[in-house]
């Protein structure tokens, strides 16, 4: 596993990574480009399992053809460091899933990221200002805008 150290590092979620190069996704497509450009230039440390995700569903939804997704998702990973998921993070993820706090994909996303040393996730997937295996939940969408709690994460030094 790598380990992204830095001050403040946090991670996205699939769903963004998704929106920035979905051009249906509304006002989210605007806001998620703006996440990961400004995530490019921070402490942003992505899962592997993220882009995998990525890769899985924009060519699942017809959002890119295949072809054209491969090279997409290789440049996110040459773009941020990356986290892999390891065998403690995969038991930990299934117990949080047995638990019903969250599904085991979004508890193994959470795990890798905590290993990997993130404060935050970005993602409207989980319960936005709570906290993981200590990484706070961070929804980044505030109706057609990017959330305050985003805004900070974001904001470069």
């Amino acid at each position: 596993m790598t380990h992204c150290t830095s001050d403040n590092i946090f991670t996205l979620d699939t769903n963004i990574l998704v929106y920035s190069i979905d051009r249906a996704a509304g006002p989210r497509h605007e806001i998620a480009r703006q996440i990961v450009n400004r995530a490019a230039l921070g402490a942003c440390c992505l899962t592997l399992q993220s882009v995998s995700e990525f890769f899985s569903v924009v060519t699942r939804k017809g959002v890119v053809p295949p072809v054209e997704a491969v090279p997409v998702a290789e440049a996110i990973m040459e773009l941020f460091r990356t986290a892999t998921a390891t065998a403690s993070a995969v038991r930990a993820a299934m117990r949080l899933a047995a638990s019903g706090r969250a599904s085991y994909w979004d508890a193994l996303l959470v795990h890798t990221a905590a290993e990997a040393e993130c404060t935050a996730i970005l993602t409207e997937d989980l319960a936005d200002n709570t906290s993981i295996a200590g990484v706070r939940i961070v929804n980044p969408f505030d109706g057609a805008a990017l959330s305050a709690a985003a805004e900070a994460i974001l904001s470069i030094d």
